[in-house]
């Protein structure tokens, strides 16, 4: 599953980012396997979705979301 997928609520914990040019950046800003991260909302038309990572929110288009792979945190 990719947090693209995600919907508002859930709580997912990355697995793994896909190789592009933005894995880097999105590791700098908290995005790395093992994070828990929670959906907080989509924008009206779906992009862009804001997540819960750490102690801060953070916007990312779907296209961005799509490259992180996330399964169900406990």
């Amino acid at each position: 599953m990719t947090l693209k997928e995600g919907k508002p609520g859930m709580l997912l914990k990355v697995q793994h980012i896909h190789d592009s040019e933005l894995k880097e950046r999105l590791m700098t800003m908290g995005l790395t396997p093992g994070t828990r991260v929670r959906v907080l909302r989509s924008a009206p038309f779906g992009d862009p979705m804001a997540i819960g990572v750490r102690s801060y929110s953070l916007a990312l288009r779907r296209a961005d979301a799509e490259k992180v792979e996330v399964v169900m945190a406990s």
